[in-house]
């Protein structure tokens, strides 16, 4: 990243971003809300979009796609807010309606830069050391947690076999849920050995090697949490989650507005909550293969607690 950029966002080139929030000992910047930019009502609309166009520049992203999302985004009424990340739920939430009827372009939107981050060294040496720590607080957990009740297969469902791609020291399903099969797929093998609700782990770099080690049609379920946003290849991933999973398999992409800010991808650091939506539809959209994708905004405590979405899918049944 540029010094030009750094100054801009208000870092120094040579350190970390100052503006870090913790939850545990993990230090998680919060998606764009953190920078603190101003509102759309707190100043003039056309300087607020210049800005916003300005820093989506900056970042690395170009501005066809800011306005492709920002005229899709939601009902069309809320003009530039979208770029804000937002921790205040409205009814009906922005996040649920960003995936209503978009006219999706023919071609991917989205270029390399766009998936281009602050910190380009190596993922392996940035996870190398275990993190023991939840990423999102509790009532976000809880939310998840009580949405993965009502989704996931039974417990002890026979012949049920789930990919926890992205995976941790601590997955979030139900209390006591098990199946045959639930695969990890992380970073850190220290924290996959902690994690009691798999039956086995694989330690991958995804945005080195995109291809699942798994065969065709071998999964009912993909879970992935608050990791969608440090995917540098998210086509290539999203084609390999719809080659493994089982016809009318459900994948589900959760997020909250936390990341680890030097990880995630420019687009992600740039935008607010309902384009976060757009962007992980747009990957099932453009992956082929997966119905519509959908949001959900399951954020427990709006405003007082970390938010948190889920963008969903699944794949098309065999004619």
């Amino acid at each position: 990243m540029s010094k030009t950029c750094c100054n801009f966002l208000g870092l120094r080139s040579n350190s970390l971003p100052p503006f870090f929030s913790s939850t545990g000992n993990s230090h998680f910047l919060r998606a764009s809300s953190a920078l603190n930019l101003p509102s759309a009502t707190s100043r003039p609309f056309d300087r607020w979009i210049r800005s916003s166009l300005r820093r989506r520049v900056v970042l690395g992203g170009f501005v066809g796609v800011s306005l492709w999302m920002n005229n899709n985004n939601m009902s069309g009424n809320l003009g530039g807010k979208s770029f804000i990340a937002s921790a205040r739920q409205t009814n009906p939430s922005p996040v649920e309606q960003a995936l209503n009827k978009v006219d999706w372009p023919e071609n991917f939107p989205f270029k390399e830069e766009d998936f281009q981050r602050f910190d380009e060294s190596s993922d392996l040496t940035f996870y190398e050391a275990p993190r023991f720590v939840t990423h999102i607080d509790d009532p976000a957990i809880a939310a998840l947690t009580k949405y993965y009740s009502k989704v996931l297969p039974q417990s002890d469902t026979p012949g049920v076999s789930i990919l926890d791609m992205c995976s941790s020291w601590v997955s979030h399903y139900p209390a006591g849920y098990k199946q045959e099969r639930i695969v990890g797929m992380g970073m850190n093998e220290e924290e996959l050995k902690r994690n009691s609700v798999l039956t086995e782990y694989i330690v991958q770099d995804l945005n080195v090697n995109p291809k699942l080690p798994f065969e065709d049609n071998s999964f009912q379920v993909i879970t992935n949490v608050v990791s969608v946003d440090y995917l540098t290849k998210p086509l290539e991933v999203f084609k390999e989650m719809n080659r493994i999973l089982k016809p009318g398999g459900l994948a589900l992409m959760s997020f909250s507005n936390r990341c680890f800010f030097t990880k995630a991808i420019s687009i992600w650091t740039s935008t607010g909550d309902a384009d976060h939506a757009l962007i992980v539809g747009s990957y099932f959209h453009y992956a082929g293969g997966f119905e519509p994708p959908q949001a959900v905004d399951i954020s427990p405590n709006p405003g007082r607690s970390d938010p948190m979405f889920v963008v969903y899918s699944r794949k098309l049944p065999m004619a």
